[in-house]
Formats: structure tokens, C-alpha cells, sequence
């Protein structure tokens, strides 16, 4: 009788929600708990290419740290698909503006670059505040 490793399929995922608060959290430190508990690496029954991951929520966004002098000078881009139509912002002014998309951002550097990525960011909800309605997936603290 040969021996086996069992590979996880869809069904045998059994998706807990998860509430992260991220007051007072590095973010890049953040960034690698969130991406592994919605990989699912975390789960003994990890398969690489099924989503056997975990839904996150991440409430106060707002007031996550950044070390050194990354708030002044770490920048981030996007091009408008025009000549010439690079746009820059720091991440202090993103901070001001959408304090979520800092932390969504460093999430999705983290997953992988497939529809896999694509469908596991889909499960992560940051807020900028302590405020989420998802209270009726009755989630757990996770704390880091």
C-alpha cells in the first residue's frame, strides 16, 4: 500500500474570520501575520494552490507605525497609462488620505501574483477605525 500526503481541497476549508488590531503595529510586521493567516500557512492541511486561508479584518488602520523615516520617504506609485503620467505619493500624505491602502498595500506585495492572490485578497477588510460590520461572522482577536 503506497503512502500518501493528503492535498487540501476547497471544501475542507473551514474559513474563520479574524479581527487584527493594528494600533501601534509595524507594518511590514503586521503585513506577514496577515498574509500567512490568509494564505492559511498557519493550517496543518496547507496546500499551496487551494485557498485554505482564514478571512482578516484589520480595524485602526489609522494609526499603524511605520519605523525609521519610511512615513516621509518610502513612496508609492501608480501611472495613469499616458505618457509622462507617473503619479507619486509619500506615505504620509496616503496616510492622511486612505490610511487602509497602507496596509492593503503591503498585504498584496505578500500574496501570491495568480487568481489565488487575487481571491485571498478579497477576504481581507481593513478599517481606519475600531468601527466593522462583520460582527455577525462573530470574529476572534487575533493578537500580534
Amino acid at each position: 500500500m503506497k503512502k500518501y500526503t493528503p492535498s487540501a481541497k476547497i471544501t475542507d476549508n473551514k474559513n474563520k474570520w479574524w479581527v487584527i488590531d493594528a494600533k501601534d503595529a509595524v507594518l511590514g510586521r503586521l503585513a506577514t501575520v496577515v498574509a500567512s493567516r490568509l494564505r492559511g500557512k498557519h493550517n496543518p492541511m496547507f496546500t499551496p494552490h487551494v485557498d485554505t486561508g482564514d478571512s482578516v479584518i484589520i480595524i485602526n488602520a489609522a494609526k499603524i507605525n511605520l519605523t525609521g523615516r519610511k512615513m516621509a520617504q518610502k513612496k508609492y506609485y501608480r501611472h495613469s497609462g499616458y505618457i509622462g503620467g507617473l503619479k507619486t505619493i509619500t506615505a504620509e500624505k496616503l496616510m492622511e488620505k486612505r490610511p487602509e491602502d497602507l496596509i492593503r498595500f503591503a498585504v498584496k506585495g505578500m500574496l501570491p501574483k495568480n487568481r489565488l492572490g487575487q481571491q485571498l485578497y478579497g477576504k481581507l477588510k481593513v478599517y481606519a477605525d475600531e468601527n466593522h460590520p462583520h460582527s455577525a461572522q462573530e470574529p476572534e482577536l487575533l493578537n500580534i
